[in-house]
């Protein structure tokens, strides 16, 4: 009786399988880890510039997309390129590739160009692009440069704080505690903070560690972010220029996505999840949902008062009279930046006031603790 061998051949079709299932789970692994990394606007301008004039010029995307990672100066960026090629050699379209990689490529960038793809007119949507992000890197570099003064100033103050409770005042009011002289309140409480932080540097920091960290903590949750913007929103100085820039936000991104034919609830709700501030991003999303049912846009918009002020929802209306949406909010977009330029140009005067009112009001409460156990001193000489 023959003895029938166990058949060994691996099937070439396994074989292939399994390749392209670990070439797949390695692709996978690659793209987790550059989607940690971030690509700077910079260079997203230089590459959305670059790629509309290669399109022009009649050059394939993929080509296109091959010589711009060849070109980029960001090792992270050009390997972002290379895997965007890869995916367009497979077949897949342009808007598809770029989801692999939502940090460096936001939905809003992803919309826009799948616009363009299916309108014929991506040399168009990549033109509203670039003006997107140029004016919203310009808004936010406009931000952090005012910014940087009060943050400076109040940094010293704090510093120069701590340095005089350490090291100043244990040696003015030795004085007062080895006379045993009774002291007002406010001295004591002065001598009892300043004894604190100099005998328990280490507890204080760890102290101070914690709570810095706690704040973070809550400010990185949605109901912390919530509530400290809500706050913002209702402060006195702050809270218009924090209306003024959510607008100019709004108007941008809106208005850049119409005009690459998206619908204008897709288009609202883009804008909600590019818009920073979570209360006009619920607005937002809420006045989408009630353009889906059907009304006109600025008479839904009157009804949040609080986030559109009447101007807004006057030139919206003319906008959807003429048919002109898309461009009402370009304008709006351009007015209210260059009102956010103006007070950020003006910003450090409007806060230098405050900052000097701040530092009197602690260099006053100071002196006037040190200088009212004076007065016992005196009449007990």
């Amino acid at each position: 009786m023959p003895v029938i061998e166990p058949d060994n051949k691996i099937n070439p079709q396994d074989l292939g399988r399994a390749k392209a299932e670990k070439k797949s789970f390695s692709q996978s692994l690659k793209n987790f880890f550059l989607n940690l990394l971030s690509v700077s606007p910079k260079e997203k301008l230089v590459f959305i510039q670059n790629l509309s004039v290669m399109i022009k010029a009649g050059i394939p995307v993929l080509t296109s997309f091959r010589t711009l990672a060849e070109q980029s100066e960001s090792k992270t960026f050009a390997r972002i390129l290379k895997q965007v090629a890869l995916k367009l050699e497979q077949g897949s379209t342009l808007a598809d590739s770029l989801k692999m990689y939502p940090r460096t490529f936001n939905e809003l960038f992803i919309n826009m160009i799948d616009a363009g793809e299916m309108s014929g007119k991506l040399e168009e949507a990549l033109g509203q692009l670039y003006v997107q992000i140029k004016k919203q890197y310009e808004l936010t570099s406009r931000i952090k440069g005012a910014l940087i003064y009060p943050v400076i100033v109040v940094a010293a103050m704090i510093g120069i704080g701590i340095f005089m409770m350490i090291f100043v005042i244990p040696k003015i009011t030795s004085v007062f505690t080895e006379s045993n002289v009774p002291l007002p309140l406010f001295t004591r409480i002065l001598i009892d903070i300043s004894n604190f932080l100099a005998n328990n540097w280490m507890a204080s920091s760890i102290i101070a560690a914690v709570l810095i960290l706690a704040i973070c903590k809550i400010m990185s949750t949605e109901k912390g972010k919530y509530t400290f913007q809500g706050l913002v929103l209702r402060m006195p100085i702050f809270g218009p220029i924090a209306k003024k820039i959510n607008l100019a936000r709004f108007s941008r991104t809106a208005g850049s996505l119409l005009k690459t034919d998206i619908m204008i609830v897709n288009a609202f709700r883009i804008t909600a999840n590019v818009v920073t501030n979570l209360h006009y991003r619920r607005a937002i999303m809420e006045i989408s949902e009630q353009i889906k049912k059907g009304g006109q846009i600025n008479e839904i918009i009157k009804n949040y008062p609080k986030f559109f002020p009447p101007m807004v929802t006057q030139m919206i209306a003319v906008g959807e009279q003429t048919g002109e949406v898309s461009s009402i909010l370009t304008d709006l977009a351009e007015f209210y930046e260059g009102e956010v330029d103006q007070i950020m140009q003006n910003l450090p005067s409007i806060i230098e006031p405050l900052l000097i009112l701040l530092l009197g009001l602690g260099v006053g409460a100071i002196a006037i603790a040190i200088i009212m156990p004076m007065y016992s001193l005196t009449s007990v000489i």
